[in-house]
């Protein structure tokens, strides 16, 4: 197994196809995509690591005069509010989707040496968690497992 799966990763065409989602998604809802939204949404894919929104303000602040903290949370809470992002709660910073186009629960498997992320979306995982919950007498809202260890490409160089 490679490392989350990123050595065999076309990443131009990772970035593509998540704008080209985010384009027909926004399309079908009645959505305004704008062009600060979809820029986010590509600083975002640039990378499969986790991207604060402090950083992802100071890319935005290179590129475009008068981009202000307002301007990149709203941005991303839009992105989040349609399923295009996830945020990492553990690290207080942001992810893209990899399916965007139905609700769902995400695990997400975030290695300690490198940081990148992998989304998982199992509902076996998804329906557990809701049946041990539910024995419990608690009725989850949201789900989001965050599992931290080392990918195979950090194993290997330790």
């Amino acid at each position: 197994m490679s490392t989350l799966g990123f050595e065999r990763h076309n990443h131009a065409r990772c970035i593509r196809s998540a704008v080209d989602a985010a384009d027909a998604l926004c399309a079908t809802r009645g959505l305004r995509f704008t062009p600060l939204r979809r820029r986010v949404l590509e600083l975002i894919w640039q990378c499969h690591r986790p991207v604060g929104a402090y950083d992802l303000l100071d890319q935005l602040k290179s590129e475009r005069d008068g981009a202000a903290p307002p301007t990149a949370y709203r941005a991303l809470d839009f992105l989040m509010e349609n399923g295009l992002i996830h945020r990492i709660e553990s690290l207080n910073a942001f992810v893209g989707c990899t399916h965007p186009d139905a609700p769902h629960q995400s695990q997400f498997l975030i290695c300690t040496s490198c940081h990148r992320v992998a989304e998982l979306s199992d509902p076996a995982i998804e329906r557990q968690i809701d049946t041990k919950a539910s024995g419990a007498g608690f009725q989850p809202e949201r789900q989001t497992l965050e599992v931290t260890g080392t990918c195979d490409a950090c194993a290997v160089t330790r």
